[in-house]
C-alpha cells in the first residue's frame, strides 16, 4: 500500500500539470485567433479546478497507477473537461483549427522538455533529490503519452482536428463523420493493442529525452 501511495504522489503533480495545461493552451490559441469562448468560461487559466474532469482527471489515472503497481496496467492517460471552442468563430475557422488543435500536444511537449530541464538542473547543481528526479521522470513520459495518444488522426482527438483541417473540403467532411464514434475507434486500438504500436516510438523518444539528461 505505501508502494501504491508513493507511485500516486510521484505522478499526480505531473498528470495535473499534463491535463491542465493541454485545455488552456487549445482556449488560449483558439482566442488568439478570434474565439473568446473559452475564455468568457473562465477556462483560460492555469488553476486546474477549472478543468479538473472527476472521471478522466482523477479516477482513471488513479485507476491506471494502482494497476500499474499491481502488475496489471498500461500507458497511463487521462483527460480534463473539454476546452468549449466554436471553430465557426475563428477568422479563418478551416486553417486556425489546426493550429488550435495542436496548441494541446504542443503544450505537452513544451512541459515534456521543461522537466527534462529541471533534471538536468538538479544533476547541475549537484542534487541528489530521489523524489524529486522520479517526477521528473514521470512528467516526461505522462505529457509524451497525452501528446501521443492526442495526435491519432481520429476525431474528436486533437489529431483528428489537424486532419480534417489540412484535408480537402470533401475529404474533410468525410473524416468529421467519425467524430461520434471516434472514442470507440480508440477503444478497439486499445483492445486490439494497436495502439501500442503507435504510442512506441513516442514513448522511445521520452526516453531518449530521460537518457540525454541524465
Amino acid at each position: 500500500m505505501q508502494e501504491i501511495f508513493q507511485t500516486i504522489t510521484v505522478y499526480a503533480i505531473p498528470v495535473l500539470l499534463a491535463i491542465t495545461l493541454h485545455e488552456a493552451a487549445h482556449g488560449y490559441v483558439a482566442r488568439l485567433f478570434g474565439d473568446d469562448t473559452a475564455y468568457r468560461a473562465g477556462r483560460v487559466t492555469l488553476n486546474p479546478l477549472k478543468h479538473i474532469d472527476p472521471v478522466g482527471t482523477v479516477i482513471v489515472p488513479i485507476a491506471i497507477l494502482l494497476l500499474s503497481s499491481l502488475g496489471g496496467g498500461g500507458f497511463l492517460f487521462g483527460w480534463a473537461k473539454p476546452v468549449p471552442v466554436h471553430f465557426g468563430n475563428l477568422r479563418r475557422p478551416k486553417q486556425q483549427m489546426i493550429w488550435v488543435a495542436a496548441a494541446g500536444p504542443g503544450a505537452n511537449l513544451a512541459m515534456a522538455v521543461g522537466w527534462a530541464l529541471l533534471m538536468r538542473l538538479q544533476f547541475s547543481l549537484g542534487m541528489d533529490e530521489a523524489f524529486f528526479l522520479e517526477m521528473a521522470k514521470a512528467g516526461v513520459f505522462v505529457n509524451i503519452g497525452l501528446m501521443a495518444l492526442n495526435l491519432l488522426p481520429v476525431p474528436p482527438l486533437d489529431g483528428g482536428r489537424i486532419l480534417i483541417g489540412l484535408l480537402p473540403p470533401a475529404a474533410a467532411i468525410q473524416v468529421a463523420r467519425i467524430e461520434p464514434y471516434g472514442m470507440f475507434v480508440v477503444l478497439g486500438l486499445m483492445a486490439t493493442r494497436t495502439l501500442g504500436l503507435f504510442l512506441a516510438p513516442f514513448y522511445a523518444f521520452g526516453l531518449a529525452i530521460v537518457e540525454l539528461v541524465m
